[in-house]
């Protein structure tokens, strides 16, 4: 089998791309899934999960702040964009999820996303809400970011489009989240 005449990219890239963002509990990973369940191709970009290739030095965010860990997250958010706009130019749409509170930690998702527009969704469902969700899923913090609900209200006010998720369902999030993209599923 010879693949010189095959390509990467796909005749038509991905309309974009979707980076949902929230405090940890706010139900990214769990949106995110149902969201590219419902398109014939797309992908879903856990950005926490590049933090665990790191094998040797990894450093995870704390509450009391870390500037080895903070470089660590615009690296995962980097190498995030990278492979989505890799996966946007091969036809499947990307899906990131990722806790973006910072404004800055947003432009930067802005900056380095090749897959154009990048359609900015946070979900909030308040601090409470997302440490009672924390608490019931598998893979539960033990540290209450509830504090950083605060800073994305701070910081983040006018970006993207807001949902307050905390009381519907995964997909009444999903619908409001394709009403809110204008994307269409297909799949």
């Amino acid at each position: 089998m010879t693949f010189a005449h095959l390509t990467v990219d796909a005749p038509e890239p991905a309309p974009g791309a979707v980076l949902l963002a929230g405090i940890p509990g706010s139900g990214k990973s769990t949106v995110a899934a149902a969201l590219t369940a419902r398109f014939a191709r797309s992908a879903h970009i856990e950005v926490d999960d590049l933090q665990s290739l790191i094998r040797s030095g990894g450093r995870r965010p704390t509450p009391d702040g870390d500037p080895e860990a903070d470089r660590q997250i615009l690296l995962r958010a980097r190498n995030a964009c990278l492979l989505a706009g890799s996966l946007a130019a091969a036809g499947f749409l990307p899906v990131l999820d990722d806790v973006v509170v910072r404004r800055s930690h947003l432009d930067f998702y802005r900056a380095h996303t090749k897959a154009t527009p990048l359609r900015v969704v946070i979900l909030a469902p308040g601090p409470d809400k997302a440490w009672e969700r924390n608490n019931a899923r598998d893979k539960r913090l033990t540290t209450n970011w509830a504090f950083l609900d605060e800073a994305m209200r701070a910081e983040l006010p006018d970006q993207g489009v807001w949902i307050d998720n905390a009381h519907q369902t995964v997909e009444e999030t999903v619908e409001a989240v394709l009403r809110a993209t204008g994307l269409t599923a297909e799949g």
